[in-house]
């Protein structure tokens, strides 16, 4: 260590302001080109660190965790999804993994929401045809789309951001429906007015839109199946801000190239940053690049987190994140 300070070794640029604020707390080695690290750059990292601050482009696997120093101890992951770490490798290293849960739940529902009303109302489609040129004018069946108003809702998956979505399409006057592993309690049902489906295929065939916020496990991994996707209306659209793989991704193809669906909105995907080219061809998807939590205030409070994480870790107190409890310092 220099001064004293734990070397923490961070895999991407983040704002500036928490940047600053590692700097001044710890031995900070920082990305400043931005560039994903390698599997080898990973490798260097978790030999030589204290704390390793990745993100969700890492791959955090076994391999990666076996490298590990004596001194690393803890990974601080700068995301709530956890999902590209291997938790089982960590707990069984002894290395305490932290998230940054909580804060990017309005940000998430945000967008949801705006995908939730884009692809219904064709917005991509329309924003694609005005700046083509080819756009006429007005005419009375040009770029019909379908009201939301008074339609169902179908959230899959009713943890914060879950909530939060549905509290926002309420306001747009939609019924509230959903799917969790467990009911949500009778408080929050009636505030929201939501009614649960223990049966995910009795719900998907009810609703006309389809919300994924449920985490990437391996239970919920192609959740969304060719069997599921056909369980569907013929004007349903599917709404995916939580991980790409929960949804198979050629069977959303062909259901979108078929018109067997109305449309879908998708922020992630499973092979990002490579995205799958018949997504990308398909007129009834809107696509936004994995932006969920992309605002100012979402990601400095994600970089505040892994920094208090951190500073209770070497402090030699519990992180306040933790999802896998390895060694105290």
């Amino acid at each position: 260590m220099t001064s004293g300070k734990p070397l923490v070794v961070v895999t991407r640029k983040l704002p500036d302001q928490v940047e600053t604020r590692m700097m001044e707390l710890f031995d900070a080695r920082l990305n400043t080109d931005d560039h994903p690290f390698s599997q080898t750059e990973l490798v260097d990292a978790m030999g030589q660190a204290h704390v390793l601050v990745p993100t969700v482009t890492d791959t955090i696997d076994a391999h990666v965790i076996g490298a590990a120093g004596e001194n690393l101890k803890l990974i601080a992951n700068f995301g709530t999804g956890i999902n590209h770490v291997d938790l089982a490798a960590a707990e069984a290293g002894g290395v305490t993994v932290t998230n940054t849960p909580g804060v990017l739940t309005e940000d998430t529902a945000d967008l949801t929401m705006a995908l939730i009303l884009a692809a219904p109302r064709r917005i991509g489609e329309g924003e694609r045809l005005l700046r083509s040129g080819e756009w006429k004018g007005w005419a009375p069946t040009l770029m019909l789309g379908h009201r939301i108003a008074g339609k169902r809702l179908g959230i899959i998956g009713m943890g914060r951001i879950g909530q939060a979505v549905a509290r926002r399409a309420r306001g747009f006057g939609l019924a509230i429906h959903y799917h969790n592993r467990n009911r949500v309690p009778d408080a929050t049902e009636a505030e929201l007015e939501a009614t649960y489906w223990d049966d995910l295929d009795q719900m998907l065939a009810h609703v006309d839109i389809v919300s994924v916020n449920c985490p990437l496990t391996d239970e919920t991994r192609h959740l969304l199946n060719a069997e599921r996707l056909a369980l569907l209306q013929p004007h349903a659209v599917v709404v995916n801000t939580a991980r790409g793989e929960i949804i198979d991704e050629n069977a959303l193809a062909d259901a979108l190239e078929s018109g067997a669906i109305g449309g879908a909105g998708l922020d992630v995907f499973a092979g990002a940053p490579d995205v799958n080219s018949r997504l990308l061809a398909a007129k009834n998807a809107v696509l936004t690049p994995h932006m969920g939590s992309a605002t100012h205030a979402g990601r400095t409070a994600m970089g505040e987190k892994v920094i208090i994480n951190i500073k209770s870790f070497t402090d030699g107190n519990p992180a306040p994140d933790r999802v896998i409890e390895g060694v105290t310092t």
